[in-house]
């Protein structure tokens, strides 16, 4: 099972790590990478061309961060007539599934597809996505998913809703919070999780433009409390600065189903094919260590 909506990763200066495309690749699930004009030769010597869409200006140069290119791809999608869209960081480094208190490594395209097939089923679904996993130490329990608080990273959009990635930091937050307070749900997948690189930790992307301002990143969460002052305090907490949102006033924003679905729904538990097996029955399968084979 591969996505029916389009994978969008947005990509600067890590040609060479990659590591969002490698998963995918690792996979085997299809996705385009944005990239700006000026590193396209350099994706393209490294990724099938046929997957690096080359931007129409170096969206960098505004000085926003990534916001110019993700409202790019979301009005390429919406040309596309798509009602959703992926759109995915580029250091993410596996994808895994979360049960029995363990995380077992995924090398298919069903997380994506099953959460599409569950959100699809509601009339309300704004945003959701796949949670981190170094927020879920082994032998720790989290529900299947959880409902209306922020989806960062690996992010299913519903373009109908009437919103625009804004400013210049907390892009993620922002958005989820703005959908949340209209009454729209969101919905963060805890059974599949995503294997993302710690923030400022690799090179590229915008850990020297953004991130790395040199008042351990105090202007990144008070930018989030002038947008809403209502929900958000500044604490300090490991050394930095951090913004801490309040989405309790969200607790009853409700999943509607849309006519005629809810009765079609089979009780009885469906894997979709997923299957836990030894890494060594799969052949050929690329990595960012190399290639699994059986040998």
């Amino acid at each position: 099972m591969n996505p029916e909506y389009a994978i969008y990763v947005i990509s600067k200066g890590r040609w060479e790590s990659r590591l969002t495309s490698i998963t995918l690749e690792t996979m085997r699930v299809p996705y385009f990478i944005c990239v700006e004009p000026n590193e396209y030769e350099k994706y393209i010597n490294l990724i099938d061309k046929s997957k690096v869409i080359k931007l129409p200006e170096n969206f960098s140069e505004r000085g926003q961060g990534s916001i110019p290119v993700r409202n790019w791809v979301w009005d390429h999608s919406v040309e596309n007539n798509e009602k959703r869209h992926w759109i995915l960081d580029d250091n993410i480094q596996h994808v895994y599934f979360y049960g029995q208190n363990t995380r077992v490594k995924i090398l298919c395209g069903q997380p994506f597809r099953l959460i599409e097939m569950f959100v699809d089923r509601y009339k309300n679904v704004a945003l959701a996505g796949m949670n981190y996993d170094y927020l879920f130490p082994q032998q720790s329990y989290r529900p299947p998913v959880s409902f209306n608080t922020r989806i960062y990273s690996c992010i299913l959009i519903n373009n109908e809703i009437p919103y625009r990635w804004r400013g210049r930091y907390n892009e993620d937050t922002d958005l989820s919070i703005r959908a949340l307070k209209d009454g729209w749900v969101t919905c963060l997948f805890n059974i599949f999780l995503c294997g993302k690189i710690t923030t400022m930790i690799m090179r590229g992307g915008n850990t020297d433009t953004i991130y790395n301002q040199g008042d351990e990143r105090r202007e990144f969460a008070e930018s989030l409390k002038r947008q809403h002052p209502d929900i958000v305090q500044v604490i300090r907490r490991y050394r930095r600065w951090h913004h801490h949102v309040d989405y309790t006033p969200f607790k009853n924003n409700t999943l509607k189903w849309k006519d005629g679905v809810r009765e079609t729904i089979s009780k009885e538990i469906n894997w979709h094919g997923l299957e836990k097996r030894s890494i060594d029955s799969f052949e050929g399968i690329q990595t960012n260590k190399g290639v699994y084979s059986a040998e």
